[in-house]
């Protein structure tokens, strides 16, 4: 079975209040997520998961707070070797725009996204502000995009497991990797919500949900299994993997 190394690769941050990460927790607190673009490293395919931003904020606050550097798609890429032309494959977790926003460039690249994400980006409740069908017109028109409608295999070693959590089509990349599986998962959050601190695990609770959700009861229980499942657990928006090259 193929074995990968997952390198994470800051391609964009948000600054917002915790609690849009953990549900009914946080309120009040600023925080800075960043927006990775992970390259899978392995095999005989050049893989991606989202594509991040296409014009991030570069700033020394920023790389700051979270303690790494932030590329733009392009020199995060360089930094592998690889230009988008190179990309085989990219699969989404989902398409809000922050994790799509550079799939024109991969104009080589087959595009895993689940059916419920492609419903969804196409006809947005008021609520789901966060699709913008623009920045995947491109690769639709192309015949990039391959749907996906129920948990498979990607390639050897790395598979796909519909969770939706943050979005209706979320999907959370199962990985081998040399350390056992790893999960990252298809919605946004950070290690706190599978690792909650003392005073939230006196409530009995194990996860918190984030707060973006689609059912948060569901939510709760997805996540749960994500987190027994997973040898190394990845969790989408997590700022300590941007200090390191490999995972």
């Amino acid at each position: 079975m193929e074995s990968f190394k997952i390198h994470p690769i800051v391609m964009g941050t948000k600054v917002f209040d915790k609690s849009m990460m953990t549900y009914q927790h946080g309120n009040g607190e600023t925080y800075v997520i960043p927006i990775y673009c992970w390259y899978l490293e392995g095999g005989d395919q050049k893989i991606l998961v989202d594509t991040g931003e296409m014009s991030p904020v570069i700033s020394p606050d920023r790389e700051k707070a979270l303690g790494g550097k932030i590329y733009t798609f392009e020199q995060g890429l360089e930094k592998w070797s690889l230009k988008p032309e190179d990309i085989d494959i990219v699969i989404h977790t989902h398409l809000h725009n922050d994790h799509c926003e550079n799939d024109y460039k991969c104009v080589n690249a087959a595009i895993y996204v689940h059916e419920k994400e492609l419903e969804v980006i196409h006809d947005p409740h008021p609520l789901d502000y966060r699709y913008l069908m623009d920045y995947i017109e491109d690769v639709e028109d192309n015949g990039q995009i391959r749907v996906i409608t129920e948990d498979r295999e990607i390639v050897p070693g790395i598979s796909v497991m519909h969770t939706p959590v943050h979005s209706r089509g979320g999907l959370t990349v199962l990985i081998n990797t040399p350390k056992g599986k790893a999960a990252i998962t298809g919605f946004c959050v950070i290690k706190e919500n599978f690792y909650p601190p003392p005073e939230i695990r006196a409530m009995e609770m194990d996860v918190i949900p984030p707060g973006t959700h689609v059912n948060v009861y569901e939510s709760y229980d997805i996540m749960l299994k994500i987190k027994e499942m997973a040898d190394v657990l990845l969790p989408l928006h997590e700022p300590e993997f941007a200090r390191v090259d490999t995972v």
